[in-house]
C-alpha cells in the first residue's frame, strides 16, 4: 500500500508511527517503507499540486510495485455543512481546473473520454467506517461520501468557492492532488481511494484556517483513520 500526502505535517505522525525499514530518496522526493499496523507500506511526501502527486503516484506503482494507493490529507470545505474538522471520503474525483473547450467538454481528459475518476469502493467504504469510529471515539467531526474535486489553485475565496459549485454542484471539498492520483490509478488499474480533513471553508480565512488545521487536527485524523484501515487487515 501507497500513502501519499502533499505536505510534511500531513505525513508525520504516519511517519513516526511506522517500524521503518528503507528509505530512498528518488525525483526530488523520500519514500519510505515500513510496517504500518501490519500493512507493508510506502509513506511518501508528494507535495503540492496535480503534476506533483501525479509524477509520485506513478512513481509509486511503477518503480516500488504499490498495488493500492490512498491519497490523504487536508482539503476545503464547499459543500454545504462541510464543516472544518469533518472528513470527507471520495467516491468520485474530477478536475475542476481542466477545461479543453471547444475541442472536448469541460472537465473532460482528452482522449480518456472521460472527467471523472473511480474509487475502489470497498477500500473506501472500510475508510469511511474507520473514519466514523475515530469520529465516535472522540475525534469529532462528521463523514461525508461524495465528489471532490483537485486543481492546482488554493481556494480562498467565496467567489473561487462559488464558480466551482456552479460548475460541479455537488462537490464536498477541493483540494489539489486527489483527481490527479486517481487518473493515473484509473490509467493503471490500481485500486485507488482518497479520503481528506477539512482544514478550511475555501473561503476569505482559508489561509489561516488551513495552517491552524495542520497542527491541530488533520495529522492525528489521518493516522487514527488509517489505523483503523490498515490495522484490521490491510488495505
Amino acid at each position: 500500500t501507497g500513502v501519499l500526502v502533499a505536505m510534511p505535517e500531513e505525513g508525520r505522525a504516519l511517519v513516526d508511527a511506522m517500524r521503518l525499514e528503507d528509505r530512498l530518496e528518488h525525483g526530488r522526493r523520500e519514500f519510505l517503507f515500513g510496517d504500518l499496523w501490519g500493512e507493508r507500506t510506502a509513506v511518501v511526501i508528494a507535495r503540492c499540486g496535480k503534476v506533483a502527486a501525479a509524477t509520485t503516484a506513478t512513481e509509486l506503482i511503477v518503480r516500488f510495485g504499490v498495488e493500492t494507493i490512498i491519497c490523504t490529507g487536508v482539503a476545503g470545505g464547499v459543500g454545504e455543512g462541510v464543516a472544518i474538522g469533518d472528513v470527507v471520503v471520495a467516491d468520485e474525483l474530477v478536475q475542476h481546473d481542466l477545461d479543453p473547450r471547444p475541442l472536448w467538454p469541460r472537465h473532460i481528459v482528452p482522449l480518456l473520454e472521460t472527467g471523472s475518476f473511480p474509487v475502489d469502493a470497498p477500500l473506501s467504504d472500510r475508510i469511511a467506517a474507520a473514519a466514523s469510529d475515530h469520529a465516535d471515539a472522540g475525534a469529532g467531526g462528521r463523514v461525508h461520501r461524495g465528489l471532490i474535486v483537485s486543481g492546482d489553485q488554493f481556494i480562498h475565496g467565496p467567489a473561487m468557492a462559488r464558480a466551482i459549485r456552479e460548475a460541479l454542484p455537488t462537490t464536498l471539498a477541493v483540494e489539489m492532488e486527489g483527481a490527479a492520483v486517481a487518473q493515473v490509478c484509473y490509467e493503471y488499474g490500481v485500486r485507488c481511494a482518497v479520503f481528506r480533513t477539512i482544514s478550511d471553508r475555501a473561503d476569505e480565512d482559508a489561509a489561516a484556517d488551513f495552517t491552524g488545521s495542520l497542527g491541530a487536527f488533520a495529522a492525528s485524523h489521518t493516522l487514527g483513520i488509517l489505523s483503523g484501515v490498515l490495522g484490521s487487515g490491510g488495505a
